[in-house]
């Protein structure tokens, strides 16, 4: 019985270390996606951002030559 329960304490303290490297592990990785889905937001802020001036500076351009074709 004393034999079991060491074996089953050795066993627990696998489990146990196991454990913390995984949780380790874990923390870390969500750490790097946290991280590049900040890049990946901050990508596609800056195409969004890029997209509307764009837009913008087509309509000023197609509205000064209606205004100009009017004239």
């Amino acid at each position: 019985m004393e034999r079991l329960n060491s074996k089953l304490y050795l066993q627990n303290c696998y489990i146990i270390k196991e454990n913390e490297r995984l949780r380790k592990k874990a923390e870390i990785l969500n750490k790097e996606n946290q991280q590049l889905l900040f890049e990946l937001n901050q990508k596609l802020s800056k195409t969004k951002n890029s997209d509307e001036s764009n837009q913008e500076g087509n309509n000023n351009v197609s509205s000064s030559s209606s205004a100009s074709r009017q004239s």
